[in-house]
């Protein structure tokens, strides 16, 4: 009786047991899919933040951000410049994504436009192509080599000291086949897209202008070959004063004229704006007879025969053009309308009477 009670005690005991392991394999089936649960939500979460970073832009519509990038910059840096400037939403993220597309050494130094309506994409395809931000330059017809330097400086593309280096830097003008002592004349006048140069450093520039004028006067002036250099100069020099000279575009074929005719004579030229150049960039004054009878000034045209030393100006492809086919006249004067227009003059008598009547009546 005894053992069988025993045996009975030790039956019972068994259904309590399957239980425990049959709840206990449950619970970690649960576990398993809970952490299965949090391990795609998280990665779906991830998968999401990385989408959204990598097609969502900081900022919609956007604007342009201009961003200089210096030279050997790390790009965790560059990261911080452009999620401060909102180019982009996460430095750490940009980082990881240019090191994924393996891109993270590729990161050019200069001017960028760059937007912060972009994609990650974008701004790391613009940084790493150089495709560096172009400043509109406009250099009009006329203006000296001070001028240009003035324009170049208040542009902040470059420095005037450098400029005024440039421009009478002995191997630049040999590389460039000036025959003069100074770039004056050269400096081609037109609307240019540049980078901008590194440390405010005007050389880059002078040669891009220098390299347009000559590209502009062998298609247009001499397209069947360059003259000797000094018959260029006189060309160049002789179109600055028309250039100076010339308030409307029809005249400046006629006023080339005028000044042929004078040369071919033996005539002096008496052209105000020779004096004023000669005078140097700090003068402002008004043209006075003490500045026409000075002989020491060699670009007074009213004391010193023939072309002044060099160019006064840069002249463009039109007054060029004009030198090389001058109006053939009888002409030997102007006098100013005082409406950018001239009247001309054969003779010195004509010329007085055109005088009173548009100068002296004012």
């Amino acid at each position: 009786m005894a053992s069988e009670k025993i045996d009975t005690v030790h039956d019972a005991s068994h259904p309590a047991h399957g239980m425990s392991t049959t709840t206990s394999r449950a619970l970690w089936k649960n576990m398993l899919l809970v952490v299965a649960l949090v391990i795609l939500l998280a990665g779906a979460f991830i998968g999401w933040k990385i989408n959204r970073f990598l097609n969502v832009s900081p900022e919609s519509p956007g604007k342009e951000v201009i961003l200089f990038i210096e030279p050997g910059l790390a790009l965790t840096d560059i990261g911080q410049i452009l999620e401060q400037r909102s180019v982009i939403s996460s430095n750490r993220n940009f980082r990881w994504y240019a090191w994924a597309k393996g891109l993270a050494g590729s990161v050019k130094a200069g001017e960028f436009a760059l937007h912060t309506g972009w994609t990650p994409k974008q701004v790391l395809d613009v940084l790493t192509s150089g495709r560096e931000f172009l400043h509109r330059l406009q250099i009009p017809e006329g203006l000296t080599w001070w001028q240009v330097g003035r324009l170049l400086a208040q542009s902040d593309l470059a420095d005037f000291e450098s400029f005024s280096q440039a421009v009478t830097n002995k191997d630049l003008l040999t590389r460039f086949a000036i025959p003069a002592d100074h770039a004056e004349g050269y400096l081609f006048p037109d609307t240019y897209y540049l980078p901008r140069p590194r440390n405010r450093d005007a050389r880059p520039i002078v040669e891009m202008l220098l390299e347009a004028f000559w590209k502009k006067v062998d298609t247009n002036v001499w397209p069947d070959g360059r003259p000797d250099p000094k018959e260029i100069h006189k060309t160049v020099t002789l179109a600055s004063l028309v250039e100076r000279e010339t308030g409307l575009a029809e005249e400046r074929m006629r006023i080339a004229g005028v000044f042929v005719n004078r040369l071919r004579r033996g005539m002096l030229l008496q052209c105000d704006p020779t004096v004023i150049y000669g005078l140097g960039p700090d003068f402002t004054e008004r043209l006075r007879r003490i500045h026409l009878d000075d002989p020491d000034n060699p670009y007074n045209t009213y004391i010193h025969p023939g072309l002044p030393p060099g160019p006064i100006a840069s002249p463009g492809l039109a007054s060029l053009l004009a030198v090389r086919d001058p109006e053939k006249h009888n002409l030997l004067y102007f006098v100013s309308r005082q409406d950018g227009s001239h009247e001309f003059s054969p003779t010195l008598e004509k010329h007085n009477q055109a005088v009173r009547k548009y100068l002296l009546r004012h």
